[in-house]
């Protein structure tokens, strides 16, 4: 993969590092860093911070995300749905610039509903990678890893369908959840998150499993 494939991830980079610089002066020399479940502070640091938690990390996942395609297996090539993978790295990269986003209204405003703008960060991030996933292709680093989608094409390419619907619905689903707030809302926020996650992985094996006793099973 080249440089270009990233270009969108490293303007987004440089336009969160460029924000911080931009109010530098105005944050306090001790921002909030993090909040309790009831979205009270309960940690502050130094405002350089800013530039790991944004950039910093940002930077770091644009560099694995960059090696993962050297380091596939032949078979296994990320090569093979890149215009997808660049999909779900914009993704990736997009939401530490979205949290640092937050923090910064946080630490300018002290008005910010943290935790409610980061549980709907997480859902509607949840919602652009499922819309994405029944077009990924059987590689080790991304997607339903399971032993059954690893081992089957048929397994992987029926999974990564249900898998897409599932965190779909559960993306909508828990952002309703977000916007409702309190601690209900959050319970319900976590077990939709958790089972758009965790019915594909089910998925998986049953699917194995009928497709082992039927003789469907393409194994390679």
């Amino acid at each position: 993969m080249k440089v270009r494939d990233f270009a969108l991830c490293i303007v987004l980079l440089a336009a969160a590092t460029a924000a911080i610089l931009l109010v530098y002066r105005d944050l306090p020399v001790q921002v909030p860093l993090h909040w309790n479940a009831h979205g009270e502070v309960d940690g502050y640091g130094p405002r350089w911070m800013l530039f790991a938690i944004g950039p910093g990390l940002m930077g770091l996942e644009l560099a694995i995300f960059a090696l993962l395609p050297v380091l596939s297996p032949r078979r296994f090539e990320i090569e093979s749905f890149r215009a997808t993978y660049v999909r779900l790295v914009l993704a990736a990269v997009a939401f530490p610039a979205y949290l640092l986003a937050v923090v910064l209204g946080a630490a300018l405003t002290g008005r910010l509903d943290v935790s409610g703008a980061i549980l709907g960060g997480v859902s509607v991030l949840t919602l652009v990678i499922g819309n994405v996933m029944g077009k990924v292709r059987r590689n080790f680093f991304i997607g339903i890893r399971t032993p059954w989608t690893l081992a089957s094409d048929r397994v992987w390419y029926a999974t990564h369908r249900v898998a897409g619907k599932s965190m779909v619905l559960a993306g909508v689903a828990s952002l309703g959840a977000a916007l409702w707030g309190g601690l209900a809302g959050t319970i319900a926020w976590i077990a939709l998150i958790l089972a758009g996650v965790m019915v594909p992985v089910a998925y998986s094996f049953v699917h194995y499993r009928a497709l082992e006793r039927t003789g469907g099973l393409e194994v390679s």
